[in-house]
């Protein structure tokens, strides 16, 4: 947030509104870098707050559900459209977004209402669909997104900072599109500045080590990607090897504990197992993975046993992962970039 102000010093906010799973964060190091007190709103995940915002006067934040949404989102997404849609029209918005915006801020169209919502999501994120598709068909129930809270802008000027959690960095998906600044009446300007591929270059920089692989693939069901990283790491070099995106999962009707970063750690276990020199960490780079607090998980070639094959058909990675000290948890970490495989082959 720093850097990225820095190059946009003659910009002089009069509101912040940050949303998302890394909001606190942001707001954070945005009003940290203003040199003037600059009124804040701030959306994010239950637990997701910064105790330092605490010093900063005039500042509002509200916590949501997260990947459920509840009556919280809501109440968010009317305090974020009554914000903006107040402010004078010489004014100048700095809107801060990050993944996890699509549930944790919202206004319905008419024809919605909260149980509806809640079912659309949670019928979408079982079926395993693309996250485009999922946040498309959001933006269809949705008074602000897809470009449509910028639309109700009136002010003069509007800066929109964004972490990409989402494949192609594409704005418009980011949030359903929250921060989408195509139908914006003012003047207004986009930046991307922080990504998964920020992060694996920052990665592979601190590693210290070869690094065999950088990519971002991880764009598949986690039973298809599975398979293909265990060969890449049996086959491959010493070194390390990293990959990066956000896969999917189709969950059975009534799935146990855990979400997609452990269930693809426990897949790749199998594949690895009885390998000795492998030790592969699967984690989502906010710090939680689907419903759970625990990030992902940390496997090698001893982590699986019969035991998994239930594990992984019942969804229910995590009670068998916790079991074997293989979770991995960090708490939130303020940012959200999708996921991450980081594989060390020795």
């Amino acid at each position: 947030m720093a850097n990225a102000l820095e190059a946009d010093s003659e910009f002089v906010p009069d509101l912040i509104v940050a949303v998302g799973k890394a909001a606190a964060s942001m707001c954070r190091g945005a009003l940290e870098t203003l040199s003037t007190p600059t009124r804040a709103l701030v959306v994010t995940k239950y637990e997701h707050g910064d105790a330092a915002l605490a010093k900063f006067p005039d500042i509002e934040i509200i916590e949501a559900g997260h990947p459920v949404p509840d009556a919280a989102s809501l109440q968010a997404g009317a305090a974020v459209l009554d914000a903006i849609c107040n402010m004078p029209h010489d004014s100048r918005l700095l809107l801060l977004v990050s993944g996890g915006a699509s549930v944790l801020v919202e206004c319905l169209e008419p024809a919605w209402d909260l149980p509806a919502w809640q079912a659309m999501n949670d019928r979408m994120l079982a079926s395993g669909e693309p996250i485009e598709r999922i946040n498309r068909a959001r933006e269809k129930a949705s008074r602000i997104k897809g470009g449509k809270l910028l639309a109700a802008f009136k002010g003069r000027e509007a800066l929109v900072y964004v972490i990409s959690d989402v494949e192609g960095d594409d704005i418009g998906t980011i949030g359903s599109g929250i921060g989408d600044a195509r139908r914006a009446t003012c003047a207004a300007h986009t930046r991307i500045v922080a990504s998964n591929a920020l992060a694996r270059v920052a990665c592979a920089a601190a590693a210290g080590i070869a690094v065999r692989c950088n990519e971002e693939s991880l764009y598949d069901d986690v039973f298809e990607l599975a398979p293909l990283i265990g060969a890449a790491l049996i086959n491959g070099e010493p070194g390390l090897y990293i990959w990066g995106g956000e896969p999917t999962i189709c969950l059975p009707a009534k799935p146990g504990r855990g979400g997609r970063n452990q269930s693809l750690a426990l897949a790749i276990a199998r594949e690895i197992s009885g390998h000795g020199n492998i030790t592969v960490l699967v984690a989502g780079t906010d710090g939680t993975d689907g419903p759970t607090d625990a990030a992902g998980a940390m496997v090698d070639g001893s982590t699986f046993d019969a035991g998994g094959e239930r594990a992984l058909r019942a969804a229910d990675a995590g009670p068998y992962l916790e079991e074997r000290d293989a979770l991995f948890v960090t708490g939130p970490t303020g940012t959200n970039v999708m996921d991450v495989v980081i594989a060390l082959v020795e």
